[in-house]
């Protein structure tokens, strides 16, 4: 055996020693993907708001927007949130103008629970129209056929858009 070592063994060459795997297992990663799209499908639903409202419910159709409205939320208690921040009436038009930078034409939506009284809903209404700003909307729960709309839906209530005008005007 011409070229063989001693032990008999044959010799080899550099090019068929060690080589590393040029392929990339995706297996793996393609797993953690979908847990990860499953569950942020999950979350966002459930992202809408923070503070826990009951809507009374419509059949009006939803209200095309431009940008993302600001909320106000009013709860059953009467307490009033901006957003997810909890504040006083008397501070709200000044929390909205520094979260709209002064643009009176921002879109913003109050919603409030279905057993308060009318009379608070229209005084948080008139406080923000007074503030300046034109597009002032409630929302309801949507409903299709008299059924119940699922919770968490929310749209803006079909209507005329006239500014709300405090009691007594």
């Amino acid at each position: 055996m011409a070229g063989s070592p001693i032990g008999g063994r044959g010799y080899r060459s550099r090019s068929s020693r060690y080589r590393p795997m040029a392929e990339i297992n995706v297996t793996p990663m393609v797993d953690v993907m979908l847990v990860l799209l499953v569950i942020f499908m999950v979350t966002a639903p459930l992202m809408t708001s923070g503070v826990n409202v009951d809507l009374p419910k419509t059949n009006a159709a939803p209200v095309n927007s431009d940008s993302k409205p600001l909320t106000v939320s009013v709860d059953g208690t009467g307490q009033i949130y901006l957003q997810d921040e909890k504040l006083e009436l008397t501070d709200l038009v000044t929390r909205l103008q520094a979260i709209s930078e002064g643009n009176k034409d921002r879109r913003i939506f109050v919603r409030a629970d279905k057993d308060l009284n009318y009379g608070r809903i229209l005084q948080i209404m008139a406080t923000v129209t007074q503030g300046g700003f034109t597009k002032v909307a409630l929302l309801a729960e949507q409903t299709t056929d008299g059924s119940p709309a699922p919770a968490g839906r929310a749209t803006p209530a079909a209507g005329p858009r006239a500014p709300a005008r405090p009691a007594g005007r």
